[in-house]
């Protein structure tokens, strides 16, 4: 069984009885959107300098700032990733893979998102002076990081009180140490 715990104006928080293969009742607590919304993550990469661009702000969740991918939510269609990217970032781009659908955070959230791989042509005259058309009350700053230097990026900040998002500690270190 399910009940919603408490509903604010974008999520619920729920609480699920379900039963254990041994018969024991368990309450487990997550959070609903209230709206069938998922989630895009950019990776957006310039080239030909094969910088990528990764974003750094501030979230009230977590009472600091976060590196990440520039990310947003839709209504399930892949392709406002690059609304986001111009939003966040300015840049212009054009969509070159989109993972399939996938689930986000799944012990806490029901949330879905997918992943979309975005080239950005630095050489075109859109993307020589990007800008930024933030929502209000965003503060996004961007940085282009090139893979090689991403570790070293990634701990400065960090040493400074800035959160990493996990995806890009995936990405730029991790997944280099697994696949070599």
């Amino acid at each position: 069984s399910e009940k919603i715990i408490h509903e604010g104006q974008w999520l619920c928080l729920c609480e699920t009885v379900y039963e254990d293969k041994d018969g024991i009742a368990i309450a487990w607590e997550s959070v609903r959107r209230k709206k069938t919304i998922s989630g895009v993550v950019i990776v957006a990469k310039l080239l030909p300098s094969n910088r990528f661009v990764v974003i750094k702000q501030f979230r009230p969740a977590i009472s600091g700032s976060i590196l990440s991918f520039p990310a947003g939510l839709t209504q399930g269609d892949s392709a406002h990733a690059l609304v986001e990217l111009r939003e966040e970032t300015g840049y212009v781009g054009k969509i070159r893979m989109v993972s399939p659908l996938m689930k986000t955070g799944a012990s806490i959230i029901d949330d879905n998102g997918q992943i979309v791989y975005i080239e950005v042509d630095e050489n075109d005259p859109v993307n020589k002076n990007p800008v930024q058309h933030l929502e209000p009350g965003e503060v996004i700053e961007v940085f282009l990081v090139k893979k090689e230097e991403a570790k070293d990026f990634l701990l400065q900040e960090n040493a400074k009180g800035v959160h990493i998002s996990s995806n890009l500690w995936y990405f730029f270190v991790l997944s280099e140490m697994v696949w070599g």
